[in-house]
């Protein structure tokens, strides 16, 4: 059977998307460690399966590099947006996606041209914001902050962990028996009230370039704490992003890129 697909990048962050309508696919858990592979496949973060949705204008399904089910990818839902956008799917600019995590808004930013050169997700309200100390196998014992975002997160201020990295520790902490269905692992530097660093550890995936909600939950926790503003640049290995967060509500968006990479077809 051939499929025909779209690999597309939100700061590094890349996905296979796949049209589901077009292109039913039985088997995403199966096919997404084979076109993750960047060796012997496509190579992306994961597999994105796109498709119409009764109780929104579209829905997403987004499997991790091991196959693994997530709930929730900012970045691939602003590649969404773009990919709807301009392929003529929809001619509106505010769409609605259900995920797993719920029904999500996005803002479709396109310019005079029709080319869509961001997108504006609102991630509803996030929960969690309690702080969580996590005993290592080394003895270390690690403090960070649980936010839900629809999908887990444990952020850490790494400035308060010399040597601590996502290559070391975030294996360790994804697995940690304190998260029974794992976690992604944010490790944080605060720059200004405006502007942090972050780098990310990805549940199912490991290392990426970016992570959407994984820049949300690192605003959320810092806001709660006092140490950033409403709105703050999360800049990550492969860009930035704007996250607007309201302590009081727990309304959290973010605001960034989307961007073609290639599009083939692939036998299965």
């Amino acid at each position: 059977m051939i499929i025909e697909f779209v690999k597309m990048e939100g700061l590094g962050n890349d996905y296979v998307y796949v049209d589901t309508d077009s292109f039913p696919v039985s088997n995403p858990s199966e096919l997404s460690c084979w076109v993750s592979d960047r060796h012997f496949g496509i190579g992306s973060d994961g597999l994105v399966l796109i498709s119409r949705s009764q109780d929104a204008d579209f829905s997403m399904r987004i499997f991790n590099a091991d196959g693994s089910e997530a709930q929730m990818c900012g970045n691939a839902s602003r590649c969404i947006g773009k990919y709807v956008y301009e392929r003529g799917l929809t001619d509106k600019t505010v769409i609605t996606l259900d995920t797993l995590s719920g029904v999500k808004t996005l803002l479709i930013h396109p310019d005079a041209s029709g080319l869509v050169r961001s997108v504006t997700v609102s991630m509803g309200n996030f929960g969690g914001g309690d702080s969580l100390a996590v005993r290592l196998p080394d003895g270390r014992v690690i403090e960070g902050t649980v936010i839900d975002m629809g999908n887990p997160h444990f952020v850490i201020l790494a400035d308060d962990y010399p040597g601590i990295s996502p290559e070391k520790e975030g294996p360790m902490l994804e697995k940690h028996p304190i998260f029974p269905e794992g976690t992604n692992v944010e490790f944080v530097r605060l720059i200004s009230p405006s502007k942090v660093r972050m780098r990310v550890w990805e549940r199912g995936s490991g290392v990426t370039m970016a992570c959407g909600t994984g820049a949300c939950a690192t605003a959320a926790a810092l806001c709660l704490k006092g140490l950033t503003g409403s709105e703050c640049e999360v800049v990550m290995d492969g860009g930035a992003l704007t996250v607007r967060c309201d302590p009081s509500s727990r309304e959290i968006s973010m605001e960034g890129p989307a961007n073609f990479v290639f599009e083939g077809r692939m036998e299965i």
